[in-house]
């Protein structure tokens, strides 16, 4: 599937909830970041905002491919002499002459990215050319076993749990993943898995969920106990993750 960087840009930034989404998403990004204090952390694909906005005294390098978000992501790094923001997609950056530092990345950070790719081996072989030994990639996607999924499965709306949404194909989404299918793709890649789970508890689809927030029933409280219910129901969550590290 030919991807258009910029139909996908626009519809992006018009998905309903998915700044909510991706606030909770991030949560998880920035607590597994914070667990391995790496000091040089790359991101893959950083869309309206990178994680060096949060990340103070981390040295960052952003790669970058959509214009729109690499030229926003390049004002936000103003003054940052620790933040590179390359324009680029990661496979073409890794086969440049000194793409990795001399002192290697300590994590690389691919959120919300995986399963849009046509090649998410190419991707991945990109990450690993662009790792060291001990690196840490923090990985997350869809969960095609989210709540919302199987109770689209029992009313009959989708035929399976990892059928593309109408949603997913207008975001040129290629496939889906669970724990299962993304652990096995790691591993093909070279990566052995350290640790995984799943966040936020999604009941329904996003534009059902920012009906929901429009009529003050999703609360805040509401949201975050959303978040926390991944503790007791771990396998249901609306995305995945998992973190990984090169096979010696």
């Amino acid at each position: 599937m030919a991807r258009d960087i910029d139909d996908y840009t626009a519809q992006y930034q018009r998905l309903p909830f998915e700044p909510m989404q991706a606030a909770y998403r991030r949560k998880r990004v920035l607590a597994e970041i914070a667990r391995h204090a790496p000091r040089r952390l790359l991101e893959v694909g950083c869309g309206h905002l990178p994680l060096f906005t949060d990340l103070p005294g981390v040295a960052c390098t952003v790669v970058e491919p959509a214009p729109l978000f690499a030229a926003h992501a390049r004002r936000l790094a103003a003054g940052r002499a620790d933040v590179q923001v390359i324009e680029a997609y990661a496979e073409q950056h890794a086969r440049s002459p000194g793409a990795l530092p001399s002192e290697g990345y300590d994590m690389v950070v691919l959120s919300c990215l995986l399963h849009e790719v046509d090649d998410p081996q190419a991707l991945l072989a990109a990450v690993r050319r662009l790792s060291r030994p001990g690196t840490v990639l923090h990985v997350n996607v869809p969960n095609a076993r989210s709540l919302h999924r199987l109770l689209a499965v029992a009313m009959g709306l989708i035929p399976s749990a990892d059928a593309l949404s109408d949603t997913q194909r207008r975001m040129q989404q290629r496939g889906i993943y669970d724990a299962d299918t993304l652990a096995a793709e790691l591993r093909q890649a070279g990566f052995a898995i350290t640790d995984q789970g799943s966040l936020f508890v999604k009941p329904f689809t996003h534009a059902q969920m920012q009906q929901l927030v429009d009529l003050d029933f999703a609360t805040p409280a509401l949201l975050d106990g959303l978040d926390r219910l991944v503790d007791h129901l771990p396998g249901l969550g609306s995305e995945i993750w998992a973190n990984a590290e090169p096979m010696r």
